[in-house]
């Protein structure tokens, strides 16, 4: 990981411009329906599931579908299809521990989510958890290069008018949270829903009760352990 990671002591003692979310496994839970449907997919087509699904989340399924280079396979119809089982399955689908309370703090317009996601998929999980979406939402469709690569993160910022070192990305996938440290954010980890926790040197959280928020008189947002 970054070498460059601050010391806990640090996240909580400076301001920051804006909270950038990852959706899947860091504001909702949905990995009962992503192991569902693509436990589905590997075992029709050759591959060994589990191994397979450790290394899936955070990514955009076309780039999954691309990463496996199975011949004879297009890779943008076995996407769309994916996409059409996912759409389909919303079963088990929960928020994040204490997400919608963390989130309704935050000010309109100094946070934003980033998904690996398409957009229909994304408003639908979103609504299955009892989230609200933000003004700003970058989705699968919104940029060229998907995680790790920043472009979705850096989008966000742009829109919403903030430098990407000033921002906090949470995530909860080692391609995510490289795509927060490339483009200099700080990074926090979400580790509720895995079954093995990755191991980081960012602060790592089980829920969002274990931090709160205060809001300068300028808008920006600190960081607090509860």
């Amino acid at each position: 990981m970054h070498s460059k990671v601050p010391p806990a002591s640090q996240i909580f003692s400076r301001e920051y411009a804006a909270f950038l979310f990852d959706m899947d496994g860091t504001l909702l839970n949905s990995i009962a329906v992503v192991e569902r449907v693509w436990r589905e997919w590997a075992v029709e087509n050759g591959i060994e599931p589990d191994a397979f699904l450790q290394r899936i989340h955070g990514m955009r399924a076309s780039e999954v579908v691309r990463r496996e280079a199975i011949p004879g396979l297009d890779i943008q119809e076995q996407a769309d299809m994916l996409l059409q089982k996912e759409m389909e399955d919303v079963e088990g689908i929960l928020q994040i521990p204490q997400a919608a309370a963390f989130l309704e703090k935050l000010p309109a317009g100094k946070w934003a989510i980033v998904t690996s996601a398409a957009r229909a998929l994304a408003e639908l999980r979103l609504a299955a958890a009892g989230l609200t979406p933000p003004p700003v939402m970058i989705c699968a469709e919104d940029v060229v290069n998907g995680k790790p690569d920043p472009e979705g993160y850096k989008k966000a910022a742009e829109k919403l008018g903030v430098a990407p070192e000033d921002c906090v990305v949470f995530e909860d996938a080692p391609a995510g949270i490289q795509a927060g440290e490339s483009m200099g954010a700080t990074v926090v980890v979400i580790n509720a829903t895995h079954s093995h926790p990755i191991e980081t040197t960012h602060l790592s959280i089980g829920g969002y009760g274990e931090l709160d928020i205060t809001i300068g008189s300028d808008g920006n947002l600190k960081l607090a352990h509860n």
